[in-house]
């Protein structure tokens, strides 16, 4: 912490203005790159999010909603990798950088980081203060289409490189990225509405620098970090202390069908917590690999988060009292050079582990587990017309019930903040699918006190041929009860053959040939459930068999309960 007899004061009024006021601009951008951008990956799927960060790229603010493992840390990162090669005194009013290089971010190479910095004065005068900066999910950026055995296969590597210059765009880089990508109009619209979130967010930021003064500002970022890290030691010191821990399974790693171990400890001592991943997977052949900031330290902030502070706004200062232990060579330390293209698939189950840990410490916190796979699902291919289509969609899961309520969902995982379903209608004008059902999936949530979030089931009927790439996990290691809870229904993707009704398992297809006819049906899991069965209000239960959240069967043969024949539960004597 700053010592505060050398740092100038500040009323709190003003102190609450500029840190909401930081917020507020963040969240003012999330909203503008929402309406401008080309690609509904961004602005209906939301695969983005907004930082700033302070001068040694400290992040001090973001976006309420925005991908958790993007600000996490990898905005920062990307500004701190800037300061090493530049330095202070070649970053001036106007640059404008992007990252998305795999030894600095460790995430795949969709993932580009683009920052400006912000000076004393709107004007670009003055010290500079910080830098705004946002990653965007870019749509595509070249590289193999189905599976990669390294990072170089998997498309454009930018490290740390402007793309304007005092103001001025440099076209060379502009022209090093549209000729890299399968989809020009949408990820130069994209950059463009990227671009324009930079530098208004810089201006919003340094009208309010030059509203209180540099000094103010300055001293405001340093309180704001500090009361973050003293909140954030509180609520550890609630916790007792001691060591736990938790292992759970991948199914494989998209190449083998090995197991991949997920063993976590979590140490707490005094107002600190340690995240040890001493035991986790060691690097893999396949895509699941991150890097330490990108994956280790992502993973860990995102879980501390949950479980110590999630109603603190996340900066710098809440994440001091975080300590991680993560050798390198693991699926969370990987080689920059290592394959990173499906590089989130382990983070929901590695944060639901981290939770799942902390149940005899938390019992009133912890949450069963939640479905914890992207459950992905792409269509990719060439039209008639010669043009390249590639689609994503995903699956929601249920989330884990908790001591007082049943589980949310269909959701995202804990890895994807707010990121939305993308309209049907939407879908089915950009792809060659129609949407044939879709629709909550019936005892897919564990039962318990509370019983654990519903996922849905979504079946596509294909117009054309084309080719198919899932990445759908945990089938074999559903989402666990917690406390007497029981686990939850875990999911599965199937294609039917419509002239066989033959229908093949596609939980990992990375390319799969696709007839136009055939039937695709994605089914998601559910959350698991909290407390024993035998505790389940009645009056609860009768909702959901009325609702047709769990069926006549499952209330008969889980919860012990008797139904009638005008569907009227009843517990034996």
């Amino acid at each position: 912490m700053t010592h505060q007899a050398s740092r100038p004061t500040i009323d709190p009024i003003t102190l609450e203005v500029i840190r909401y006021g930081l917020i507020s601009t963040c969240n003012q951008i999330d909203a503008n790159i929402k309406r401008t951008a080309f690609s509904p990956y961004i602005y209906e799927y939301n695969d983005f999010a907004v930082g700033l960060t302070d001068i040694d790229g400290r992040l001090v603010a973001q976006c309420t909603g925005g991908m958790p493992p993007f600000v996490a840390d990898s905005v920062g990162t990307a500004v701190r990798d800037g300061l090493k090669i530049y330095g202070l005194d070649r970053l001036y009013h106007g640059d404008v950088i992007v990252c998305n290089h795999a030894a600095v971010q460790g995430q795949h190479l969709n993932n580009t980081v683009m920052y400006t910095p912000i000076a004393e004065h709107a004007d670009g005068t003055g010290k500079l203060i910080g830098f705004f900066a946002i990653n965007v999910h870019w749509i595509d950026i070249g590289g193999t289409m189905t599976h990669s055995n390294d990072i170089f296969m998997e498309g454009l590597q930018l490290r740390t490189v402007k793309m304007w210059s005092k103001g001025e765009p440099i076209e060379e880089v502009y022209r090093i990225i549209e000729n890299n990508t399968r989809l020009p109009t949408e990820l130069m619209g994209d950059i463009e509405a990227q671009l324009a979130g930079c530098f208004l967010g810089r201006s919003l930021v340094s009208n309010l620098i030059e509203k209180y003064g540099a000094d103010t500002f300055r001293t405001a970022i340093d309180i704001i970090l500090d009361q973050a890290e003293a909140a954030a030691r509180a609520h550890i010191r609630a916790l007792p202390d001691g060591e736990y821990i938790h292992e759970t399974w991948l199914d494989n790693d998209g190449e083998g069908d090995q197991p991949i171990p997920i063993k976590v400890k979590v140490v707490v001592a005094g107002d600190e917590i340690t995240v040890d991943y001493t035991g986790i997977a060691d690097q893999a052949k396949g895509s699941i690999n991150s890097g330490y900031h990108g994956g280790g330290l992502t993973t860990a902030r995102v879980a501390f988060r949950y479980l110590v502070a999630p109603d603190e706004p996340a900066n710098e200062g809440l994440f001091r009292p975080l300590k991680l232990i993560l050798p390198m060579g693991k699926i969370l330390s990987a080689d920059p050079t290592a394959p990173m293209a499906n590089y989130p698939m382990p983070f929901p189950t590695v944060i639901d582990a981290v939770i799942k840990a902390l149940e005899k410490a938390l019992p009133e916190r912890v949450t069963g587990g939640h479905f914890g796979t992207h459950s992905g699902f792409r269509l990719f291919g060439r039209r008639a017309n010669g043009r390249t289509f590639n689609g994503h969609d995903s699956g929601h899961g249920g989330w884990g019930a908790c001591a007082t309520h049943d589980g949310s969902g269909p959701y995202r995982t804990m890895a994807h903040g707010d990121t939305r379903l993308i309209p049907l209608e939407l879908q089915e004008r950009l792809l060659p699918f129609r949407i044939e059902s879709f629709s909550l999936r019936t005892d897919s949530g564990g039962a318990g006190k509370f019983r654990g979030g519903l996922g849905f089931e979504k079946k596509y009927r294909i117009l054309e041929d084309c080719l198919l790439q899932t990445n759908l996990d945990r089938t074999n290691h559903p989402a666990w009860g917690v406390l007497g809870g029981k686990d939850a229904l875990s999911g599965s993707v199937v294609v039917v053959n419509e002239t066989t009704g033959e229908a093949t398992s596609q939980c990992k297809a990375r390319g799969e040939p696709l007839k136009a006819g055939e039937v695709v049906i994605l089914s998601t899991g559910g959350g698991g459930g909290y407390g024993p069965v035998e505790e389940r209000d009645l009056a609860l239960l009768q909702r959901d068999l009325d609702e047709g959240y769990v069926s006549r069967a499952a209330a008969q043969n889980t919860y012990n309960v008797a139904v009638d024949e005008h569907g009227r539960v009843t517990r034996p004597a």
